[in-house]
């Protein structure tokens, strides 16, 4: 076999194991994230638990702000495969997103990292995200988004063909219930609800998950159904009137 070829045999393994260290690091990031959450995950315990200098992890990736992103992909992979496992195109399309609904809420219940990562991504600007991330990381990451995004995205522009979903940007909206739905599942990791009490005195009550759980859902499926939730009582209310005027 000609030196070239011995050649090209080397950087074909080099490369192998280059994407199979980077896998093992993600994978350490996703354990270490799930068993301790995003804020106890540092970079030497996830070098540690691959078995590599922590030096090591800065020749795969950009930064931490990197790794964890590409951690979030592959929270997003199996959040999808989840997604997908349920939908059925010929529920309605209330019954379908509340399925999905149902599916995203308890993944991120279940994984409470992924909410904690997700959201960490969120409070960033764009540019920010640019300066942190290299280009080829953001393009997966708006990839695996786009995967769950588009799928309920579809269901909404079913709902919004048979009249039952308010018209309105199917893409816009989809972004929306993900980013509302991340943001009241942040309840259920403080577990806190803060009322009012006597002056001075604000009273603090422990958040239930189970009711958290169901407001997300229901807040999902209000917000698809968009200003029909309010034009049909209203319709039902001058219905009454008008009865009781005859």
């Amino acid at each position: 076999m000609s030196s070239a070829l011995l050649a090209i045999g080397r950087r074909r393994t080099t490369a192998e194991r280059r994407r199979d260290r980077e896998r093992d690091i993600i994978r350490a990031t996703r354990e270490l994230f799930d068993e301790r959450g995003t804020i106890d995950a540092q970079i030497d315990d996830i070098a540690k638990r691959v078995g590599i200098n922590k030096a090591l992890i800065y020749r795969h990736f950009a930064g931490k702000e990197e790794l964890f992103a590409l951690t979030l992909v592959d929270y997003l992979g199996e959040l999808d495969t989840r997604l997908q496992a349920v939908d059925n195109p010929r529920r309605a399309p209330l019954n379908r997103l509340k399925a999905l609904a149902e599916v995203f809420v308890d993944f991120c219940l279940e994984f409470p990292a992924f909410t904690d990562c997700a959201m960490s991504l969120l409070r960033r600007s764009g540019e920010e995200l640019f300066g942190e991330i290299t280009e080829p990381v953001m393009i997966t990451l708006g990839t695996a988004m786009a995967a769950a995004l588009g799928r309920i995205a579809v269901v909404l522009e079913a709902g919004q063909r048979t009249g039952a979903f308010a018209k309105a940007d199917t893409a816009y909206l989809a972004n929306h219930l993900y980013t509302q739905t991340l943001g009241s599942l942040h309840m259920a990791r403080v577990g806190l609800i803060v009322s009012s009490g006597k002056p001075g005195h604000p009273v603090v009550h422990h958040a239930e998950v189970a009711t958290v759980r169901a407001t997300a859902i229901t807040a999902t499926l209000a917000t698809a159904v968009g200003r029909f939730a309010y034009e049909v009582p209203k319709k039902a209310q001058r219905a009454r009137r008008a009865g009781d005027q005859s």
